[in-house]
């Protein structure tokens, strides 16, 4: 099964390519408002590298937000041009979700819980609380608290942290780190960076299962309305 991972939520532009259930190519840029720009280069380098051609994709997943409005209509768009035109399915995945299996597949033994965090702008965030080790019979995630925006303050995450150590990860997390980290259970990996990977098992579960978007009116998952500033572009008003 050949699959093309496209993940644009945030600032990070990521591409892979996944092969019978492996990564066998990956582009990784985080150079801010370069998405559209950057993500056909990386689809047309990835194929390239593993010598194939769109026609041999089996299907096409797109991470689902929430996130960057303008990242994830273009991430969305790509991958329906895919979609229709090959005729392979879309699939489309949860972006807190998508951080957490990444984070649990680079630390398989980590136990206790992890809350992806995506900047939200000022003091809220997009926040997801799972459990860290995946069951042993179906490999599935846990999602102890869904999808979510949170004004962070003193003490919203404590129903977790006096439970077990949470491991908060993401561009949110470091934001909030002042605020969160004075709990005793409260750990931060500075070094976590989100990538198309994190969806490839997810992805393959929901193509197994005939988990499929509708091409023509899937919509990605903004969770908060998109309000329009300014441009500040000389010659735009």
């Amino acid at each position: 099964m050949k699959i093309l991972l496209i993940e644009t939520a945030t600032q990070i532009c990521s591409v892979a390519l996944a092969v019978d259930g492996k990564v066998a190519a990956r582009r990784d840029s985080d150079t801010p408002n370069a998405h559209s720009t950057r993500l056909s280069v990386f689809i047309d380098e990835v194929l390239k590298e593993c010598s194939m051609q769109p026609r041999d994709l089996d299907a096409v997943c797109v991470s689902a937000g929430p996130g960057s409005y303008t990242g994830l209509r273009i991430g969305v768009s790509t991958a329906k041009g895919f979609c229709y035109a090959l005729g392979i399915p879309l699939v489309s995945v949860p972006t807190l979700l998508s951080m957490a299996a990444l984070y649990c597949r680079q630390h398989p033994d980590y136990k206790g819980f992890v809350c992806p965090m995506i900047d939200a702008r000022r003091m809220e965030c997009y926040t997801m609380v799972v459990k860290g080790e995946r069951s042993k019979v179906k490999g599935e995630m846990e999602i102890l608290r869904d999808t979510s925006a949170d004004v962070i303050e003193a003490g919203c995450f404590d129903e977790w942290l006096d439970k077990s150590e949470v491991m908060f990860i993401g561009d949110g997390a470091e934001k909030t780190r002042e605020i969160l980290g004075v709990h005793p259970n409260a750990r931060y990996d500075s070094e976590f960076c989100l990538s198309a990977e994190g969806m490839l098992e997810i992805a393959e579960a929901k193509l197994k299962g005939g988990k499929t978007e509708d091409v023509a009116y899937f919509e990605p998952f903004y969770l908060k309305d998109f309000v329009a500033k300014k441009s500040v572009v000389h010659g735009l008003r």
